[in-house]
């Protein structure tokens, strides 16, 4: 059990991970998925019952914690230690057998030691350390990064790609991952998941992304209420979905049944009651002799009193809760419509931030649906600043006067974290315009959530808060940085819906790789490069 705040996150929670096994963390934002992950890697302790976990664990954090000074060399260093520590130290066993006669008590002790460190080595792949970490750092697109660069100077996608790479040179036996495609383009995020399955060890993952979900989970522990607590399900997502949808109009209809028969049973209890109530007259049949026949009816009453009342006893005490209303994004126009007029919202020509963007030419329509895809590097970030007039970049930028933009960044951060999410969102859109249009009417956040600390608030519920702020007033121009990072896998299907249509204009950059299946506006890809040009517009 896990309780932050003065709310129970966790209660009566079973895990047991086996080697061999992938297992995918789901739910809503806030039913516990990071602090299932932190009490597993031994960050946070439970308030009540215990951990098992191996010596040899790894876990990547949602935020890097790596200080921002060291550099490129000195994280590999670090991650490559326990491979250099092993082959030392079978070097140095090697020798001092070889010194020690065979006939020595010394001898047999260590052999024992040097075979225990020979097999960590062989489990840890020690002596193909420097190779495999030449192939992470490709695979995660990080191997032309000159290694005396500091992570201050890193992007916040490089340093979450270089924190994953630290842990996958490692090769621990035990990986605990938080959101690990969060940064990662196509080809980085099929490299992790062939990676993670030739893994021989033991994965706990937490993730938003429905495609990695499917191409590397053997199980999935769903953490969202359900009648007898967290359910896992043996196989990939899209064995999951098959059966979440019908175990939910399962529990919808077992409440409702018993609802029906809770009221039945009230009523009959109450109704029985009254027919047997002691200060009731005799009847003219009594009065006439036939007692005997009054008094069985009597008996036979009192028995369905009795049956009725212990079997609503029994349902009171042991019935299916109500199925939880989840939530539904309920928003509404995410952009507002501009004036009339022919020109473009925005209008770019020749545009270059350099060593980040070059751009030659880019227009955004007043009701246009743009989506920004690109390898990581490629400038899609940048772009989203550039069109907010939040970032300087030569060239010529045109906007329509009076034009109201809205930006999402990756990097969701509070001033005030003390503040709760309700005051957070009066004070950002203002105490009128938050009583016209509730934190709580948009389908963001629950009930309960709304008077929680946002610094006690879940990385996923920060983004959902940002995204209110947004939402809340609509701007002409909506401008959203991987939208659907940190965002369950229901609210990331609701919200690529809103995506789709209304008035105003929508410019999106991700990586999704299934929100980019199923986008219906126009497409650009920035080519990460030396000139950095994008390819073809297209429409789909």
């Amino acid at each position: 059990m896990r309780t932050l705040g003065g709310r129970r996150v966790l209660d009566g929670v079973c895990l047991t991970a086996s080697p061999g096994h992938r297992i995918g963390l789901i739910g809503e934002n806030g039913v516990g998925k990071s602090t299932l992950l932190r009490l597993l890697a031994g960050v946070d302790e439970p308030d009540a019952g215990s951990v098992t976990r191996p010596r040899d664990l790894g876990f990547l954090h949602q935020q890097m914690p790596i200080d921002a000074d060291f550099t490129l060399a000195a994280v590999l260093q670090e991650a490559l230690r326990e491979a250099r520590e092993d082959l030392a130290e079978l070097h140095r066993l090697g020798e001092e057998l070889a010194r020690v006669p065979e006939d020595d008590p010394a001898h047999t002790e260590l052999l024992d030691t040097y075979g225990r460190r020979l097999e960590g080595a062989q489990d840890r792949q020690s002596w193909d350390a420097d190779r495999r970490a030449a192939r992470v750092l490709d695979g995660l697109g990080l191997g032309a990064l000159e290694h005396d660069r500091s992570l201050r100077s890193l992007s916040g996608g490089q340093r979450g790609r270089l924190a994953l790479a630290a842990l996958l040179i490692r090769r621990p036996t035990a990986l605990l991952l938080d959101e690990p495609t969060n940064h990662l383009d196509d080809a980085a995020a099929a490299f992790l998941e062939e990676h993670l399955r030739s893994l021989p060890g033991t994965v706990v993952l937490a993730s938003h992304d429905r495609a990695f979900l499917d191409a590397v989970s053997t199980d999935l522990i769903d953490l969202d209420p359900a009648p007898d607590g967290p359910v896992r399900y043996g196989g990939n997502y899209s064995a999951y979905l098959s059966t979440k949808h019908a175990q939910r109009r399962r529990w919808e209809q077992r409440y409702a049944q018993e609802q029906e028969e809770l009221k039945e049973l009230r009523q009959a209890a109450a109704v029985s009651a009254h027919r047997i109530a002691p200060d009731r007259g005799r009847t003219d049949n009594e009065k006439m002799g036939y007692g005997h026949r009054a008094g069985r009816v009597h008996n036979s009453i009192s028995r369905r009193v009795r049956n009725a009342t212990r079997r609503l006893e029994e349902l009171e005490r042991t019935q299916t809760a109500e199925p939880p209303r989840p939530l539904r994004f309920a928003a509404g126009d995410l952009a507002r419509r501009a004036e009339e007029g022919t020109q473009p919202l925005v209008a770019l020509r020749d545009i270059r931030v350099p060593g980040r963007l070059t751009l030659e030419r880019l227009d955004v329509a007043a009701t246009d649906r743009l989506l920004v895809t690109g390898g990581n590097g490629a400038g899609k970030s940048t772009l989203l600043a550039v069109l907010a007039g939040r970032l300087r970049a030569h060239g010529e930028i045109h906007r329509r006067r009076h034009m109201t933009v809205g930006l999402l960044t990756q990097d969701t951060v509070f001033d005030r974290p003390a503040r709760t999410a309700r005051d957070t969102y009066e004070a950002a859109v203002g105490p009128a315009r938050a009583a016209k249009v509730p934190l709580g009417s948009l389908g963001l956040m629950h009930g309960a959530d709304l008077d929680t600390e946002v610094g006690q608030l879940s990385v996923g519920q920060r983004r959902r808060l940002a995204l209110a702020l947004l939402v809340a007033r609509p701007p002409h121009l909506l401008l959203l940085d991987e939208p659907t990072n940190h965002l369950s896998p229901r609210l990331c299907d609701e919200l690529e819906e809103a995506l789709g249509t209304g008035p105003g204009a929508v410019v999106v950059a991700s990586h999704d790789r299934w929100l980019r299946r199923r986008w219906q506006g126009r497409e650009i890809r920035l080519a990460a490069g030396p000139d950095r040009r994008t390819g073809d517009v297209t429409t789909r």
